[in-house]
């Protein structure tokens, strides 16, 4: 599943993202989903869009959504996965949360764990999580706090790690990392931070775009520098989170 930014719509991450190549090429099905008046509620508060403002029950949306696709499709039950770009990965992170029990692993890009959702933050089944955050996000801050154009708030991303690290049993202090710069024309290096050990074989990965803004690494820039930052081509996020999402169905 992968979920699209607010205000935009399925078809729009779809072409941002290409997972459609990659699903074709590996033999999985790929959703596109669009939420009510180009909105997921994830668990944000004081935010106008309309999914907010009538708390949408949006994970209800994913569970009836994945029971109609699993009637007419042969669906893996242990490899249901949700990613997604800005209010897509907030909505990601709330999956996770809150649907625990049906999602193997989530992997939510430039966006982070709402406040304050993150007080009631207790999954029931381990899920693996793969983060990917821009250190020069002007829309989604790194750092926690208000999202821009006042659409509530956020804890800071190093918190949500945290949070991720501490549900699925692993120990915060075990993180293997790894640092490059494969794109030396891009203002972005990369630090790759792993926590491995998990519950049933879960673990946790952290891509720190050091320089990274609002965007989808690889992918277009979409708008403007001034508006959402410099994409990073270190990584290509649609690669690696597939191959995350391969490497970890649920036991």
């Amino acid at each position: 599943m992968v979920f699209h930014g607010g205000g935009g719509e399925g078809v729009g991450v779809s072409r941002l993202t290409k997972f459609n190549q990659i699903a074709d090429k590996e033999n999985f099905i790929v959703v596109y989903p669009n939420g009510i008046e180009k909105h997921w509620h994830d668990g944000r508060e004081d935010v106008q869009a309309k999914a907010f403002r009538e708390k949408v029950d949006d994970v209800a949306f994913v569970n009836a959504m994945i029971d109609a696709i699993s009637k007419e499709y042969k669906i893996d039950a242990k490899r249901i996965y949700s990613t997604g770009i800005s209010n897509g990965a907030f909505f990601s992170n709330y999956l996770g949360g809150n649907l625990s029990n049906r999602i193997a692993a989530i992997a939510p890009v430039v966006g982070g764990i709402a406040d304050p959702f993150y007080k009631d933050f207790k999954p029931k089944e381990p899920v693996s999580v793969l983060i990917i955050q821009g250190t020069a996000d002007p829309l989604v801050p790194y750092n926690g706090g208000t999202v821009a154009r006042n659409r509530g708030k956020m804890i800071g991303t190093d918190e949500a790690v945290k949070l991720w690290v501490k549900s699925i049993g692993a120990k915060e202090k075990s993180a293997s990392t790894e640092s490059f710069d494969k794109d030396k024309s891009d203002s972005c290096t990369v630090e790759k931070f792993v926590w491995s050990g998990g519950k049933n074989k879960t673990e946790i990965v952290f891509y720190k775009l050091n320089g990274g803004g609002h965007t989808w690494a690889g992918g277009s820039q979409y708008l403007p520098r001034i508006v959402i930052g410099d994409v990073c081509n270190d990584i290509n996020a649609t690669e690696v989170i597939w191959e995350f999402f391969k490497q970890h169905p649920k036991p």
